[in-house]
């Protein structure tokens, strides 16, 4: 493989503050230990050379001048941020956990995530540098605070969390943004009925709208489908009924807001010709009909997931921009992730994409 170029963007890092994040467990929410962040500060007030005459003239006269300038001043440091574009990233960091033993969630068991592998993973989003960070696969509350810490450590400031905890015990969804989180809706008790029985969306949904400026705001709507592991039940055909829920769940929001901007993200485990995909998808050209943003790397190359077993590459992380968010996209910015050392990281490559913070119409 050939190593393609980060896509980290150079972006200034300021002071450090405190933020708190927001775990989902059962049917209760509860404030997540406080952690580091760093944000973005506008600096102003530098000597302007333009100025001078005017500060060596008597000041009366130019009293209503000053009290303009120092009020232009104020209003423009009090203004939010312009941004141009923002990054949002989905990765599937595989078991970043304690070592897991064999049970119901993982039938062989896994090993504990190791420092080298870890290094990889927090260099990798370095150079992608995204605003949004969607995971799949995160370990225990305190696993996901390590990881946070380890990325303020390494200078990315993300202000706002979400942790999902539903009935797999030892993989969940995570969520880190750059941005306040201003809504959460996080589904971790969804269930269905298969052959009589009732079965339950293992990692359920991770759903937060971020607000990217006073104009803009982000939905993210997350999910993991059952692994190709097989079960007793069919590890499809729960994919399949999973699949189902999760496109049920997108018709509502849609159904209550056509022009949300919308974007269901993460690793649904089987790729775009399958039913899952589909389903997921809707119906196209319909209003709900949510878009698959057709990531690639530096060669081209599509495929996000490497599966030992079968010897297979294959797309199994996706991307998905409802009508409202499409024509926000910059289609030429969707990316997955390509390295020599991917693999030290994860079975998955990463997949980004750039996002203009402007409400366009679609035409």
């Amino acid at each position: 493989m050939h190593r393609a170029p980060g896509t980290g963007r150079d972006d200034p890092i300021g002071a450090g503050a405190t933020c708190s994040a927001f775990v989902h467990d059962g049917a209760r929410q509860k404030k997540a230990p406080k952690f580091l962040f760093r944000s973005h500060f506008a600096v102003w007030g530098s000597p302007n050379p333009a100025f001078a005459p005017l500060l060596r003239q008597p000041v009366r006269p130019l009293l209503p001048l000053c009290i303009a300038l120092l009020a232009s001043v104020w209003v423009r440091a009090s203004a939010p941020e312009e941004i141009g574009e923002f990054v949002f990233c989905s990765y599937n960091l595989e078991n970043y956990s304690e070592a897991i033993a064999p049970g119901p969630s993982s039938p062989f068991g896994s090993k504990a995530k190791s420092e080298t592998a870890i290094a990889t993973l927090v260099r990798i989003i370095q150079e992608i540098h995204p605003d949004v960070l969607g995971l799949c696969e995160m370990g225990s509350p305190a696993k996901f605070e390590e990881f946070r810490q380890r990325l303020n450590d390494a200078g990315l400031g993300f202000v706002d969390a979400e942790y999902v905890r539903a009935f797999d015990e030892d993989r969940h969804l995570a969520l880190l943004s750059r941005f306040p989180i201003v809504s959460r809706n996080s589904q971790n008790d969804v269930s269905f009925e298969l052959n009589g029985a009732k079965e339950r969306v293992r990692r359920g949904f991770l759903d937060v709208t971020v607000e990217i400026n006073s104009e803009y705001r982000l939905r993210c709507l997350g999910a993991h489908l059952k692994s190709r592991l097989p079960v007793p039940e069919g590890e499809s055909i729960v994919r399949r009924y999973e699949a189902q829920k999760l496109r049920a769940y997108l018709e509502s929001i849609l159904a209550s807001d056509p022009k949300v901007n919308l974007l269901c993200y993460g690793d649904f485990n089987d790729t775009k010709n399958e039913a899952t995909v589909q389903t997921i998808a809707g119906v196209r050209g319909t209003p709900r009909h949510m878009d698959d943003l057709l990531c690639r790397d530096a060669l081209g190359d599509r495929w996000t997931h490497y599966w030992k077993t079968a010897d297979q590459y294959s797309r199994i992380d996706y991307l998905f921009a409802s009508p409202g968010l499409l024509p926000e996209v910059n289609s030429a910015k969707c990316g997955v992730y390509r390295s020599t050392d991917w693999n030290e990281a994860s079975d998955h490559r990463p997949i980004f994409t750039a996002i203009r913070p402007l409400n366009f119409e679609r035409r």
